[in-house]
C-alpha cells in the first residue's frame, strides 16, 4: 500500500484515555496480527436478467440479492431516475455471505444494454470473474495491546488496524471496517477504558465489504487473540484468565467504551459448559497420546461476542394478507439465502394461528412488492422481521375477534382465542379462523384482516464459548481439527436445526480461513494469483471434527421474541480459536507466533525456522502504518 493512500480515519472509545491507563500497568501485552484476505465465494457466481419497459420507463432486474429494496434503490440512484422505477426480483439466492448485499456494475450495464438494444438481457459470471469483482473482506493488519495490574484484571485495550479496502470504498466497505469491527471494543470483558484507531487504505486489490460478520471477526480475532498471548505470557490457565475478567451478570445493562450497551450476558455460564463438553482437564492426557504418535496437539478457547440484530433502515415492513381459502400469505424486505427463512417464519405464524404450516407462504422479492425494508444481513433477519411477523399475526387474532363475534352474537370482549379458535368464554360455541378469513373474504379488494407493520429493531448481543484442539504433523505441517466444541447463547431458540446448521456452516468458513482461503496478489503487478478453486481451498464438509453444539440461551429484553442471531456467531468464534490451538500446538516446536493462513507449508516451514532460532519467521511485521 503506497504512502497516502489512507482513504478514511475512524476512532472509537478514548485512546487519550488508553494511554493514562497504560502508564500505570503491571503488565502491558502486545501482538501483531494480519487477518487474511478472504473471497466470500456463494454457491453460485453472480448472474442476473435486465429488462426494460420503455412504454412506463421501469427497469426490472432479476438479480442474487440480500435485499431487493435496497438494491434497487442503489440502481435508481446511478440511472438517475425515481426507486419506484426500479424493481429487484430475486427467487432462490445461492449463498450470499454479505457479498449479495450490493448492486454491482454488470447489473447496472446489463439494464443500460437492454434499454439501448429493446431486449432482455441476460449475464452470467464465471467464478474466475467473481473472483475478481465480488467484495473480498478482512485483509486487516493490527497492533493489539492490553494493560493488566498485578492480580491479571484487565485495565484497557488499545488497538491500531491499517485495513486494505481495496481500489475504492465499496458500499458497505468503510462500514465494515470501522463501526462493524469496534462496535464490541472490549469484548466480554469487564475493562473500564479502550481506544481504537481504524485505518481504511487503497491499494489495487478487489475493494473489501461486508463477508459474515462484516467486521465483527476481525475485532473477535483480535480480542481473542490478545488474551490467548496474556494467558501465555502470565502463565495462566487461558480458561481462568478469562473467568476472571468477564463482565460480571449484576453489571448489565453494561455500556462499552464504544457506546454499545450489552443487555445480558452468562459468558462464565456458557464457558463452563463448553469446557464441560470439551473436557478441558482432560487435554494433557490427550497431548500426551498425540506425541507418542508424533503429532503436536494443541487446544484454543475463545469466548467471542458480536453486534447483531441492527437495522440498515429506519423500519422493515411487513404484511399479512389472506386468499378466499384461507391460505396465508406474509410478505416481508427479507431474502432467503439458504437459512430457511419460509421454515421459521411459518413456525412463528402458525404458532399464533393455530393453523398448519402448509397453508402459509412467504413472498419477499417479487414485482409489485414495495415494501420498505434493509433486506438479511448482520443476523438481523428474525430479530426483525420474525418478531414483525408475530407481531403482525397477532394483531390479526385481536381483529378477527371482532369479526367473529359477529357470527357468534356477542361482544368482541367476551372472545377468546386458542387452537385456532375464537371461542365465545363460559360457552361450547366456537368458530376457527378459517372460518372466519372464508366468512369475510370480499368479492375483490383486500381482506378486513391484512395487516401491515413497520418493524423497528434494536441491536442485540449473541456470544458463546469456543474450544477446538489440531492435531499437527511436524514433518508435512498438515493440520487436522480433531475436536471442536461450539457453546453459543444466540437468544431464543425458534428452530434448533436451523441455529446447528448456521453455526456448523460459520465455523466451517471461519476454520476455512485460518486453515487456507486466501486471496492472494502480485506485490509488483497487483495480479490476482488465487484467483480460482484451483489455488483458493475451499472448506470441505469434513474439515471440523468431532463437533459438538450447545446451547446457552439467555433471552434478550430488546425484543418480544428474545432473540439474539446466529447467523455470525460459528465465523466470529472459529477464526479466534482455531489459530488459539494452531499455535498452542506450534508452541512445543518453539514457535513464539504464527500468522494465517495456515497451510501445511507455512507451518512447515514455521517449525523449521523456529528450530533454527528464528521463533517468529512467519509472523507479521510490527505494526507500522503508512502516512
Amino acid at each position: 500500500m503506497a504512502p497516502g493512500n489512507i482513504a478514511f480515519e475512524f476512532e472509537s472509545g478514548s485512546l487519550a484515555d488508553a494511554e493514562k491507563a497504560f502508564h500505570g500497568a503491571a503488565r502491558i501485552i502486545r501482538i501483531t496480527l494480519d487477518n487474511a484476505r478472504a473471497v466470500g465465494s456463494p454457491l453460485e457466481p453472480r448472474a442476473c436478467l435486465a429488462i426494460y419497459e420503455p412504454e412506463a420507463g421501469n427497469y426490472v432486474l432479476h438479480a442474487c440479492t440480500q435485499g431487493a429494496q435496497a438494491h434497487a434503490l442503489q440502481i435508481a440512484s446511478v440511472f438517475k431516475v425515481p426507486g419506484e422505477k426500479v424493481t429487484v426480483v430475486a427467487r432462490e439466492v445461492g449463498g450470499g455471505f454479505g457479498v449479495r448485499n450490493s448492486a454491482y456494475p454488470e447489473e447496472c450495464a446489463a439494464l443500460l444494454a437492454a434499454k439501448v438494444t429493446g431486449r432482455p438481457v441476460k449475464w452470467t459470471g464465471t467464478r474466475s470473474e467473481m473472483f475478481m469483482s465480488d467484495t473480498q473482506a478482512r485483509d486487516v493488519v493490527a497492533l493489539a495491546e492490553l494493560a493488566v495490574d498485578a492480580q491479571h484484571r484487565f485495565k484497557a485495550f488499545r488497538f491500531r488496524f491499517l485495513a486494505n479496502v481495496g481500489a475504492y470504498l465499496s458500499p458497505t466497505g468503510a462500514l465494515s471496517n470501522s463501526i462493524g469491527v469496534l462496535n464490541c471494543i472490549t469484548g466480554v470483558y469487564d475493562v473500564p477504558t479502550a481506544g481504537a484507531l481504524a485505518l481504511l487504505g487503497l491499494s489495487n486489490t478487489v475493494p473489501t465489504g461486508a463477508y459474515r460478520g462484516a467486521g465483527r471477526p476481525i475485532m473477535s480475532y483480535m480480542i481473542e487473540r490478545l488474551v490467548d498471548q496474556a494467558a501465555v505470557e502470565l502463565k495462566i490457565d487461558p480458561a481462568e484468565l478469562r473467568r476472571r475478567n468477564f463482565i460480571p451478570v449484576d453489571k448489565f445493562p453494561y455500556k462499552l467504551a464504544s457506546g454499545s450497551e450489552y443487555d445480558n450476558g452468562e459468558f462464565e455460564g456458557a464457558m463452563d459448559k463448553a469446557l464441560a463438553a470439551a473436557d478441558w482437564k482432560g487435554f494433557p492426557a490427550r497431548r500426551e497420546q498425540s506425541k507418542r504418535q508424533g503429532k503436536l496437539r494443541g487446544r484454543g478457547l475463545a469466548t467471542p461476542i458480536e453486534a447483531s440484530g441492527a437495522g440498515f433502515t429506519p423500519f422493515d415492513a411487513v404484511e399479512i394478507r389472506f386468499d378466499a381459502d384461507a391460505n396465508v400469505a406474509m410478505f416481508a424486505t427479507s431474502q432467503n439465502q439458504g437459512q430457511g427463512h419460509e421454515t421459521v417464519f411459518a413456525q412463528l405464524v402458525s404458532a399464533v394461528f393455530g393453523v398448519p404450516m402448509e397453508t402459509i407462504s412467504l413472498h419477499t422479492a417479487e414485482r409489485g412488492m414495495k415494501l420498505a425494508g434493509g433486506g438479511s444481513g448482520g443476523s438481523r433477519t428474525l430479530a426483525g422481521i420474525g418478531n414483525g411477523l408475530r407481531l403482525v399475526a397477532l394483531q390479526v387474532v385481536e381483529k378477527g375477534k371482532v369479526l367473529a363475534a359477529q357470527e357468534l352474537e356477542c361482544a368482541a370482549a367476551d372472545i377468546e382465542f386458542a387452537d385456532g379458535e375464537y371461542r365465545v368464554a363460559g360457552t361450547d360455541r366456537r368458530m376457527g379462523i378459517a372460518s372466519v378469513v372464508k366468512k369475510f373474504s370480499p368479492k375483490a379488494g383486500p381482506h378486513p384482516l391484512d395487516t401491515y407493520y413497520e418493524a423497528k429493531t434494536k441491536s442485540t448481543y449473541p456470544y458463546g464459548c469456543h474450544i477446538a484442539e489440531v492435531e499437527i504433523d511436524p514433518e508435512t505441517g498438515a493440520t487436522e481439527i480433531v475436536s471442536y466444541v461450539a457453546c453459543d447463547d444466540s437468544g431464543t431458540v425458534v428452530n434448533h436445526q436451523i441455529v446447528e446448521g448456521q453455526v456448523m456452516g460459520g465455523l466451517t468458513q471461519g476454520s476455512g480461513q485460518v486453515l487456507g482461503e486466501h486471496a492472494v496478489y502480485d506485490r509488483d503487478t497487483g495480479q490476482l494469483l488465487s484467483g480460482s478453486f484451483l489455488d483458493y481451498p475451499m472448506p470441505r464438509a469434513g474439515l471440523v471434527q468431532g463437533l459438538k453444539l450447545l446451547e446457552h440461551a439467555v433471552p434478550t429484553k430488546t425484543n418480544p421474541l428474545g432473540t439474539k442471531g446466529v447467523g455470525e456467531s460459528g465465523v466470529t468464534g472459529s477464526l479466534p480459536t482455531v489459530m488459539n490451538a494452531i499455535l498452542d500446538a506450534l508452541r512445543q516446536e518453539g514457535v513464539s507466533h504464527f500468522d494465517m493462513p495456515a497451510t501445511p507449508d507455512r507451518i512447515w516451514h514455521a517449525i523449521q525456522a523456529a528450530r533454527a532460532g528464528n521463533p517468529r519467521a512467519l509472523a507479521v511485521e510490527e505494526f507500522a502504518p503508512p502516512n
